[in-house]
């Protein structure tokens, strides 16, 4: 059993997960805006969402499974790294913009994309680490 955490400890791990994750989720942006085949449709934000999501599952389900696992590590990991790779504000964002400019379908189909495959990816992230 891990000795317990000290408050100042976690929120290192936090820190230094998130700045990660914040830089992981910049890259991702900045590389498929060069790419003109995702300039029409929010990819990126979509694209870390539902692979956080998925990873966020994985590790949770790894956690639940080994009670060894430090409250740093899963600090640095599932709130730290994968809390700034993943961006629902973001989401919000990007999907307001579509509606307001005048794509009401694209929005509505972003949303839509966005939460159901987050769902599910975060669901087999899930299964298969308890597999």
């Amino acid at each position: 059993m891990p000795a317990p955490a000290s408050a100042l400890s976690l929120v290192f791990w936090v820190a230094l997960g998130g700045a990660l994750g914040s830089l992981l989720r910049f890259g991702v942006a900045e590389w498929t805006r060069r790419l003109p085949a995702f300039a029409t449709f929010p990819w990126a934000t979509l694209g870390v969402n539902v692979l956080g999501s998925f990873a966020l599952g994985a590790v949770s389900g790894w956690a639940l499974a080994n009670p060894a696992a430090s409250p740093q590590l899963r600090a640095f990991m599932m709130v730290g790294l994968l809390g700034g790779f993943t961006t629902f504000s973001t989401f919000a964002l990007e999907g307001v913009a579509l509606w307001q400019g005048d794509q009401p379908l694209r929005a509505a189909g972003y949303a839509l994309a966005s939460v159901m495959l987050s769902l599910a990816s975060a669901a087999v992230g899930l299964a298969l680490s308890r597999a």
